[in-house]
């Protein structure tokens, strides 16, 4: 009789999301703070960074709370904070990163590239599409049951 050593992999769900979630954040978030900046501030910065052209608050602020389900208020005290750091800059009635704001989105970036790799390598492409399936069902039904909720 031959024995196979099998692993049982853990059902996906809403804990496993969350966890995986806040591990890679985590990894993130400490690459970050090397550069005294934020996750909501890279989140915000990263969308002036690489929108097609200077973009009005609001529109920077919908783009915010799309990714990250944030309250305005904080995106706009986020989008200040950016401001006061000189990593945005007001052009008219629009927001345009600095050199110095796409400075840092590089400079994070290529930090944490390495990482990148080292957390995905090795995932094969099957695996990888059966979980993009998932989460982009997963994150349309929540999306539906916030509008559900704020209707």
């Amino acid at each position: 009789m031959t024995t196979t050593e099998s692993t049982t992999a853990p059902i996906a769900d809403a804990r496993a999301l969350g966890l995986a979630h806040y591990a890679a954040r985590g990894v993130l978030e400490h690459v970050l703070a090397r550069h005294s900046a934020t996750f909501q501030q890279q989140v915000a910065l990263r969308a002036a960074v690489t929108a097609d052209g200077p973009q009005a608050p609001d529109d920077l602020v919908t783009q915010v709370q799309g990714s990250l389900k944030a309250d305005p208020t904080d995106i706009r005290a986020t989008l200040d904070e950016l401001l006061a750091k000189q990593l945005l800059v007001a052009d008219g009635a629009h927001l345009r990163p600095t050199d110095a704001g796409r400075e840092l989105i590089a400079a994070v970036g290529a930090e944490t590239a390495p990482i990148t790799a080292r957390i995905w390598g090795g995932i094969s492409a099957e695996d990888l599409t059966a979980a993009g399936r998932v989460l982009a069902l997963v994150a349309e039904r929540a999306n539906a049951e916030l509008a559900a909720l704020a209707a």
